[in-house]
């Protein structure tokens, strides 16, 4: 088994797929109106409508309701990557912090709510 992706369900895709493309460097490939994919080397981010929420289950998933997960970017600078950010994202919840393990981690929302972490890991072994 691999983990491929993670996939976002929001009332607004267009407004979602451009604060990634800007928050990430990455461009988007569109399938069609609901439904776009940030993809890495590692894994995917996908961003779909609420009207694409039916086809799997209807009333399985809401927009803007995500209060326990987080998406994680692994970046080689998370003091840069806050720079870049800062006067474009609205919401950060923390500017970068060490933490006890060693990562340096910025934590944001995106437009829907959703919590963004940043983080690069330490140079040095702990």
């Amino acid at each position: 088994m691999d983990f491929v992706s993670i996939r976002v369900i929001t009332g607004d895709v267009a407004r979602l797929v451009a604060f990634y493309e800007r928050v990430t460097g990455v461009a988007a490939t569109w399938a069609n109106d609901d439904f776009a994919e940030l993809r890495t080397a590692t894994a995917t981010l996908a961003i779909a409508s609420t009207r694409t929420v039916p086809l799997f289950a209807p009333g399985s998933a809401r927009p803007a309701a995500n209060h326990s997960v987080i998406t994680e970017f692994l970046v080689a600078d998370v003091d840069a990557v806050y720079k870049n950010l800062t006067g474009f994202v609205t919401d950060f919840v923390s500017e970068p912090t060490t933490m006890p393990w060693g990562n340096r981690s910025l934590l944001l929302r995106d437009p829907d709510g959703n919590l963004v972490n940043f983080f690069t890991p330490p140079t040095k072994p702990l």
